[in-house]
């Protein structure tokens, strides 16, 4: 390639760049998307949402008040997992769970201490609000934790040839304080990127060709690569920049630690957008209408985003079905390396591979982009 030409394509990209650069800038949606989204996703998954069970209110009925009873419900007074209240029938402790005001009940009845006392295996009744059944089990878990190492205690107090349950002294690997916003931090930074690699680009493109501005484009010097590479470039940038502004905020604003290298993290990062900015292309190419491009990006991108990356949901508690099919979704390789930076440090079996399933995916969306691309209006 001649100097003159090398320098003909310099200088179409740069103001093909310029364009877009000026069009971000005219526009506030895609400043906001890159850096206000962040602050109110962030702000709700750190603070609005939360997987931990703290405080749990409790029905407690004790139908025969003793220092026994009284030693339990101080057991479960003392759990920072329970928020205890006392009934004095099973009749209004459960009317207090069917209407949702506790979720569940710790029945003490007439012979409990009795039963305690003689060794009997089950002398406490439980019941539980089922209608949330992943709560429902952390609950239960719960009360037989509280429980356990009640009768262990009292087992030793009361010198009762009873067998105490196992001790378990537990060690939590990479999130020691058990806080659900360690876990759903790091995937805001997947959905920000999303939104603005995938969705943003979509619209964007497809407001072009609504105003006519693509047709412009057209009918100038500028070759599809030329073309393609100046709609990219600004909005590559905006997307690192959107997150190096998440996990800043991350790790200051919500003390979630980072164990891992910053050069990975923009590495992965970087191939992770690239595919997003791909697929938000081929929307565009396809729609070439905003409404039906937004539908689109959120059906093919936003949601699986969200409910197939493991961002909330455990992959393998999917049916094997749906596992297949999360083996599409990008988000899904970028959510797992990022937790994996974020919470373990570099493991680089499981960045290299997710990095490779992306760069597979790049390749695979370019190669759409490229074969739908046409500089001609049909």
């Amino acid at each position: 390639m001649s100097d003159t030409v090398r320098y003909g394509t310099t200088r179409r990209l740069r103001g093909m760049v310029r364009k877009e650069f000026l069009q971000i800038l005219r526009d506030p949606s895609s400043i906001a998307i890159a850096f206000v989204l962040p602050v109110l996703l962030l702000n709700l998954f750190g603070y609005g949402v939360s997987l931990d069970a703290r405080n749990i209110p409790l029905a407690v009925v004790i139908e025969s008040p003793d220092s026994t009873t009284a030693s339990l419900r101080g057991a479960f007074e003392q759990s920072n997992y329970f928020r205890p209240k006392i009934y004095l029938s099973i009749q209004a402790a459960e009317a207090a769970l069917q209407a949702h005001r506790v979720q569940a009940i710790v029945w003490m009845q007439n012979d409990f201490t009795r039963k305690v006392l003689s060794g009997v295996q089950s002398p406490l009744a439980v019941r539980l609000y089922g209608v949330d059944a992943n709560q429902a089990r952390i609950t239960a878990g719960y009360i037989q934790g509280v429980w356990g190492n009640w009768s262990a205690a009292q087992s030793q107090q009361n010198g009762l040839n009873v067998t105490p349950p196992a001790g378990i002294q537990p060690r939590v690997w990479f999130n020691a304080p058990v806080l659900s916003r360690y876990f759903l931090v790091p995937g805001v930074v997947a959905l920000v990127m999303t939104l603005i690699g995938s969705m943003l680009t979509a619209l964007v493109v497809a407001r072009e060709w609504e105003r006519g501005t693509m047709e412009a484009l057209m009918v100038t010097p500028l070759a599809m690569k030329e073309m393609l590479a100046g709609k990219l470039i600004p909005y590559f940038l905006l997307g690192m920049g959107g997150m190096a502004f998440t996990v800043a905020m991350a790790v200051w604003q919500f003390q979630v630690p980072f164990r891992g290298s910053y050069l990975l993290l923009s590495l992965t990062g970087a191939m992770f957008l690239l595919v997003s900015l791909a697929i938000g292309l081929l929307i565009s190419i396809v729609s070439k209408n905003q409404f039906v491009a937004g539908q689109i990006a959120v059906i093919v991108s936003f949601l699986p985003a969200f409910i197939l990356s493991g961002f909330i949901f455990d992959i393998h508690s999917m049916p094997a079905a749906i596992q297949v099919v999360t083996y599409a979704v990008p988000a899904r390789y970028f959510v797992d390396i990022l937790k994996t930076l974020f919470l373990t440090g570099n493991v680089y079996p499981i960045i290299w591979m997710n990095f490779a399933a992306l760069t597979l995916q790049l390749i695979f969306f370019t190669a759409l982009v490229w074969r739908n691309s046409h500089k001609n209006l049909e």
